[in-house]
């Protein structure tokens, strides 16, 4: 883990010489599990939980007309569910949290008197940092555990709506879907593949070396 922290803090800092704009962003994510037990068999009835997310990064106009964006930056989310299987009467819930690397782009689509709106995409790498499962009234750590990947690729897409506040500081709400696209099935052969709609609010503020305006 200390390895998977110390790359996200190193990208982190490199990011920092060549953007623009700092964003930070702070919202709900409504995750919902496809999970396959080692013999391929689904659990049908789980349910979707609602966490918390947070990303933080860095922002980069990529033409003059200032329509695409750049970013780079950390996030941490937080997903869970929880759902029963009642042929054998059995209680599930997981709730883990994942540090990430994200990269992605917002291309301007429309502006409105002072709003912009934008549509976004991004990849995300994320590693396992806390997580449980519970098993009726059995709880698991599920870091460094074999039957699961702690690493994840997460690809989002989505829409978001930008208006300023000041002269170097804009408010911006969003909505994106996301699905994990990898994960190793480890020895035991389960798996478990995540999906998640965020929604959230954040803050574009302009660095002292860009002349950019909202």
């Amino acid at each position: 883990m200390k390895k998977h922290l110390l790359f996200v803090l190193f990208v982190f800092t490199s990011l920092f010489g060549i953007s623009q704009q700092l964003y930070m962003e702070y919202g709900s994510t409504i995750s919902s599990f496809d999970y396959e037990n080692s013999q391929g068999q689904p659990l049908d009835n789980l349910l979707s939980k609602s966490k918390s997310y947070f990303g933080m990064g860095y922002r980069h106009t990529l033409n003059k007309a200032k329509t695409i964006f750049l970013r780079g930056g950390v996030n941490y989310n937080n997903y869970g569910a929880i759902g029963s299987e009642n042929s054998v009467d059995n209680y599930f819930e997981w709730d883990v949290s994942y540090l990430g690397i994200k990269g992605g782009a917002d291309i301007k689509l429309f502006e409105y008197n002072d709003f912009r709106f934008f549509a976004n995409g991004s990849v995300a790498y994320e590693f396992l940092v806390r997580g449980t499962q519970t098993i009726n009234n059995d709880v698991f750590n599920l870091v460094g555990e074999p039957e699961f990947n702690n690493n994840i690729l997460f690809l989002r897409a989505g829409v978001s709506m930008q208006y300023p506040i000041s002269t170097g500081t804009a408010i911006v709400a969003g909505y994106n879907y996301g699905s994990s696209i990898l994960i190793n099935s480890g020895i035991s052969a389960e798996k478990l593949n995540i999906n998640a709609h965020q929604f959230g609010i954040g803050f574009i503020i302009n660095l002292p070396t860009c002349y950019c305006d909202f």
